[in-house]
């Protein structure tokens, strides 16, 4: 059974940071490119960061571009996102995601895993 367990959301204000951690289990991790993607109550999911297998060609979203650094580590099954310089637009419930497929991963389509998600808010 496949489980992606995300860590770190919680309230800070404009400007701070935050990191997110999503622990995978149930899947060899190195087999998958990994991804963010963030959704508002309401709105479409919006595609954040991708990363692929070996950690390398990650992609962001013009919106984070600068200001997220997307990683990994294979031998821990976890990925991050390192989240700098927030905005209160970057509040959300963000989501890591697993996917099979090679390329550019923006679509939240082109993933098969889901994790629970995590809460991020930002106070202006």
């Amino acid at each position: 059974q496949v489980q992606l367990v995300e860590s770190g959301g919680g309230l800070v204000q404009a400007g701070g940071s935050l990191r997110l951690s999503c622990a995978a289990s149930g899947l060899t991790f190195s087999d998958y490119a990994m991804g963010w993607i963030r959704q508002a109550p309401g709105k479409e999911r919006e595609f954040v960061a991708f990363i692929t297998r070996s950690g390398g060609g990650p992609g962001y979203a013009d919106s984070v571009k600068g200001r997220f650094t997307i990683s990994r580590d294979n031998a821990k099954s976890t990925v991050y996102l390192q989240m700098n310089s927030l905005k209160p637009e970057d509040t959300d419930v963000y989501y890591c995601a697993a996917s099979p497929n090679y390329g550019l991963l923006v679509l939240a389509m082109q993933y098969d895993y889901w994790g629970q998600g995590t809460q991020v808010t930002v106070s202006s």
